[in-house]
């Protein structure tokens, strides 16, 4: 470069000029050679082949080959930002890429985007069908999604098949599981885990967890073969753990399943969302309990970058987890943030009004919470039985009987459901209101038969009210039902004794006609053993009340009685001996006799006899020469010890007596020549 330098006038400054030079000429053919070159090694990877793309551009701006292969690059290294901004920007270039304009949304995470990029075409590729299904699938709109992959396996026939299949299969189990739609089976293959796994997820939306379990179990043998010598096995196996852990807690086998769960969550996987799922589950286990354990599983469920993993179903269960976490810790603050986060286009404005309800009731607020549902109810259509049913409860909650049977009557088609019927009748019959009882009960019957509900249920209702009228009395009211109930089901003797016992109070004639399709005394009595009936005691104890009360016809006659003996005689215990007992030596005849009266006690020593009386006494006082002098005998006789006998004979035993048979152990009789330690003097 030249530099020109010149001073400004007036202003003493130096300025630079460059000269100008013409730029050297680039050649294009060197340029798409190398570029032709990494385009056949698929090198998309390699920098330099997106420098020789931006050469090539550089020189030539409308170059749509070179502009599709630096697109290609910046996908390949994942500058998924930068090639849709040179894609928005460069229309003209971009008219035929579509595809990677969708794909790179989708890797973006900007999925409805994408979904608008894909529509815009009108005639679709195979690939671009292939992102379709994948976007879609994301969006969880999983009907339309069947049949794209249905459409694409039938017109495509290539090395991906089985990929297809595998989407097609997780699409299916998406529909039943959060849909709860049912689709043809369409005769997939279970050759590989992920089918089988697939397979597992549709059996689980179906409640058949026997069978997913199976399935479950094949998957992981399936995958341990498959990936025998792959390090990720683990991190594959943890998604088959974590969804047996699932059907385990399902089926309520929750220690087993803790156990599953709490072995992925050790191992730590990459994988942010199996790691919240299997976190999740464990707080919905822990419940009331182990709350340090939840606040630490609780962590796991909100990680950046969690919703692009999970379902609009379990990021809603997973608020639901945290809130109760809160509620059941009494962080009520913390739980009203939570809810103000929230917005009901993500998680429903029903669980939102559930949620408050349940922190009013929390603080102890039900009038509150009361009214916050009712406002719900009465602003909104088609509201959910789950949520008219905590209305109810918390009606009855309050008291308000009255108003909470209301709430129950007023559930449409589920108000005659057997287990709101029969709750209907309880609060009715505890406010002593057997008129509604029995009008709830003909309610319920007079819909089962003009709406053709299930049978099962429609002869559950027909015996409880047969049998709630026959205790009021109502025997002409309850032959009605019974008559439907014997044309359901003829032979069935204990409706056509009811029958005839209801018959009986008003129209005798008849209980007499019906009377005589009873079975006979023979028929009845044909699998009656009168041997064992005979046998049977009146009376049981309580022993025999314990293992059932039932009587064994094998054991009955004399022979039977005596083997009953001998198994319940008492064997006699063997006598409890000490540890260092010696057979060879005679008892000790004082063994029975307390320790202070035995002819060996010596008696306890006591500190005041030692001393001799010094001490005591006035200060200065000194004891008698006679008494200080030790060579002399005292003339003050031995008082005899407790226990001793008057003889000299017994003062000690004879050399012919024997020892006593309990023989101290030698540790004792070492430490009996040792002196004890001396306290320290008080003052």
């Amino acid at each position: 470069m030249l530099y020109d330098t010149k001073r400004s006038e007036g202003k003493g400054k130096s300025t630079f000029k460059m000269s100008k030079q013409k730029a050297p000429e680039v050649n294009l053919a060197n340029l798409y050679h190398e570029l032709n070159k990494f385009a056949q090694n698929a090198d998309y990877t390699n920098p330099r082949a997106l420098n020789v793309a931006n050469k090539i551009l550089k020189a030539n701006r409308g170059d749509e080959t070179a502009f599709k292969c630096k697109i290609v690059c910046l996908i390949h290294q994942s500058q998924f930002q930068i090639a849709v901004k040179e894609i928005v920007n460069n229309p003209n270039l971009a008219s035929g890429l579509s595809f990677e304009k969708a794909y790179c949304q989708y890797r973006l995470n900007k999925i409805s985007e994408a979904l608008s990029t894909i529509r815009n075409v009108s005639d679709p590729s195979p690939k671009l069908q292939e992102l379709l299904g994948q976007v879609l699938y994301r969006l969880e709109q999983y009907s339309e999604c069947v049949g794209v992959y249905k459409n694409l396996i039938k017109n495509t026939s290539d090395d991906y098949e089985e990929e297809r299949q595998t989407n097609l299969s997780a699409v299916i189990a998406g529909l039943k599981l959060w849909e709860n739609k049912d689709v043809e089976d369409p005769g997939l293959a279970d050759d590989t885990w992920e089918l089988n796994f697939n397979r597992a997820c549709l059996l689980i939306g179906q409640a058949n967890y026997p069978e997913a379990l199976q399935r479950l179990v094949q998957a992981e043998q399936l995958c341990r073969e498959m990936m025998e010598e792959d390090d990720d096995v683990e991190a594959e196996l943890g998604v088959i753990h974590v969804q047996r852990a699932y059907v385990l807690q399902l089926q309520g086998k929750n220690d087993e399943a803790l156990k599953l769960y709490n072995q992925v969550v050790k191992a730590r996987p990459s994988d942010i969302g199996l790691m919240a799922v299997a976190s999740a589950n464990i707080i919905s286990l822990n419940k009331e309990q182990n709350v340090f354990d939840s606040k630490k599983k609780v962590k796991a469920t909100t990680v950046p970058g969690l919703e692009n993993k999970l379902t609009k179903g379990q990021k809603s269960l997973m608020v639901y987890n945290r809130f109760l976490l809160l509620l059941y810790t009494n962080q009520f603050a913390q739980c009203s943030k939570l809810l103000a986060t929230l917005k009901p286009q993500d998680y429903g404005e029903e669980m939102l009004c559930l949620l408050q309800a349940s922190l009013l009731c929390r603080q102890k607020q039900i009038p509150k919470a009361v009214q916050a549902i009712q406002e719900y109810v009465n602003s909104h259509d088609g509201v959910g039985l789950p949520t008219q049913l905590t209305v109810a409860q918390l009606l009855l909650l309050q008291g308000n009987i009255g108003k909470a049977c209301d709430v129950l009557q007023s559930l449409n088609l589920s108000s005659y459901k057997p287990a709101i019927v029969s709750t209907l009748v309880a609060l009715y019959m505890g406010m002593e209101d057997g008129e509604s009882a029995i009008r709830v009960l003909d309610e319920a019957v007079n819909w089962y038969k003009e709406h053709g509900g299930s049978q099962s249920e429609l002869n559950i209702l027909l015996r409880e009210n047969t049998a709630f009228k026959l205790k009021t009395g109502q025997s002409e009211a309850a032959t009605s039902m019974l008559e439907d109930l014997r044309r359901s089901n003829p032979g069935d003797i204990k409706t056509l004794a009811q029958l005839i016992s209801a018959y009986s109070k008003f129209d005798p004639k008849r209980a007499q006609e019906l009377s005589k399709e009873l079975p006979s005394v023979a028929q009845l009595s044909a699998d009656v053993d009168v041997d064992v009936l005979e046998n049977t005691p009146l009376t049981l104890s309580t022993r025999q009340l314990r293992r059932g009360g039932k009587a064994d016809a094998e054991k009955t006659g004399a022979v039977a009685s005596v083997e009953e003996m001998k198994k319940k005689r008492k064997r006699k215990r063997k006598p409890l001996l000490p540890k260092n007992f010696d057979s060879s030596v005679a008892p000790d005849p004082e063994r029975w006799l307390p320790m202070r009266e035995r002819s060996h006690f010596k008696g306890k020593r006591r500190r005041d006899k030692k001393g001799g009386g010094v001490g005591k006494g006035t200060q200065g006082a000194t004891a008698g020469t006679g008494e200080m002098d030790a060579s002399k005998p005292s003339s003050v006789p031995n008082s005899p010890r407790p226990g001793s006998q008057t003889s000299s004979n017994t003062g000690s035993p004879s050399p012919g007596n024997p020892a006593p048979r309990q023989q101290k152990p030698a540790s004792a009789a070492s430490k009996k020549g040792k002196p004890k330690k001396k306290r320290g003097g008080k003052w």
